[in-house]
């Protein structure tokens, strides 16, 4: 059960709806992380009358929710959720682009990409400065040189910046340079990383893990929420499935599945999904038919010589023909793609 509090409600008000949920045998998480405080009562009680809380002072609204997550259930807010980023919508009529390398090599480098993706219509920079890797002998990442590298070349082309979190200490420093902070797919179960950024004031996009069910990764999407951050957006980047075809197995099925049942904003990730890079735009415009927020692009000026990742990102020719493509597939679906175009 969820329980929203009125605008303004005393704390007096708030202690006295938790006292009760504690007397009729719930446990309740808090939420304040928005101008209405939210209360998580977790518990089956399905012969509970909700009219007990529904008439204490100070209660707004009061929601039965049946699924395991509370607050990401669209059974607590049926209307979607849009998550704004410096006057980015994700989640409304347009498709939100995020473009760059998989890892941030260099200035120049780094500079060129959110030059080019900006110009063809990208509103974030994507780029590792972390990277979780499979092998410890592989490119690990710049570190903090990185994250300013990228918030430059961001600021310089009008972006706004998504980069990843790997751990707890590294939350500061990539809340100094991020608008979205990311959690990979390796980490979508680091229950303690995820309580930490509920409990800060940036959206969290939270990708899928690597052999997750959609319950799973609700239930890692409620950990954050469950501690104040409202502001998530999931990323479908592909499961693990016996087929060695492609790098992953992209479930786009995914979409419309989370959208029944969640109000969270969905984008995909086809460049991890499907790591071969002559299929990652086929798969992206499948993507935005079949109703993503957005799409998580990699692209490099030299994929061939790329540090992490070069074979599944796109030449910027590439990337420009694909931006081409989904405005048209948008325009079909009754959605948009941000109007800028090559000069």
């Amino acid at each position: 059960m969820v329980v929203v509090m009125e605008v303004g409600a005393s704390e007096n008000q708030i202690e006295a709806v938790i006292e009760q949920l504690n007397n009729h045998g719930f446990d309740v998480h808090r939420s304040s992380g928005s101008r209405q405080t939210v209360l998580g009562a977790i518990g089956v009680r399905p012969e509970f009358d909700q009219r007990h809380i529904r008439l204490l002072d100070g209660v707004a609204e009061v929601h039965r929710v049946t699924e395991p997550y509370k607050f990401a259930s669209r059974a607590w807010k049926k209307d979607n959720t849009i998550v704004t980023v410096k006057g980015v919508d994700i989640g409304g009529e347009e498709i939100v682009v995020m473009a760059g390398p998989c890892a941030i090599e260099d200035e120049e480098q780094i500079d060129k990409t959110a030059a080019h993706v900006a110009k063809n219509g990208a509103t974030f920079l994507r780029g590792g400065a972390f990277k979780p890797r499979s092998s410890p002998y592989s490119f690990q990442g710049l570190g903090l040189p990185g994250l300013k590298m990228m918030r430059g070349a961001a600021d310089r082309h009008g972006l706004r910046v998504i980069t990843e979190a790997m751990d707890i200490s590294q939350i500061e420093v990539v809340y100094e340079y991020a608008d979205i902070i990311q959690i990979g797919a390796r980490n979508m179960q680091n229950f303690p990383l995820l309580k930490e950024l509920g409990k800060i004031d940036k959206p969290v996009l939270l990708k899928r893990g690597l052999m997750a069910t959609i319950e799973e990764w609700l239930m890692s999407a409620e950990y954050v929420m469950a501690e104040g951050n409202l502001d998530v957006v999931l990323c479908e980047r592909g499961i693990r499935t016996f087929e060695p075809s492609t790098r992953n197995t992209l479930d786009l099925s995914a979409i419309p599945v989370v959208k029944a049942k969640s109000h969270l904003p969905v984008i995909v990730d086809p460049s991890h999904g499907i790591g071969i890079r002559n299929k990652v735009v086929p798969m992206a415009r499948a993507a935005i038919a079949a109703g993503a927020d957005g799409l998580l692009i990699e692209t490099h000026p030299d994929p061939e010589s790329a540090k992490s990742d070069g074979p599944q990102s796109l030449y910027f020719d590439q990337y420009s023909e694909l931006m081409r493509q989904i405005r048209l597939i948008a325009r079909a679906v009754d959605r948009s793609v941000n109007s800028i175009l090559v000069a």
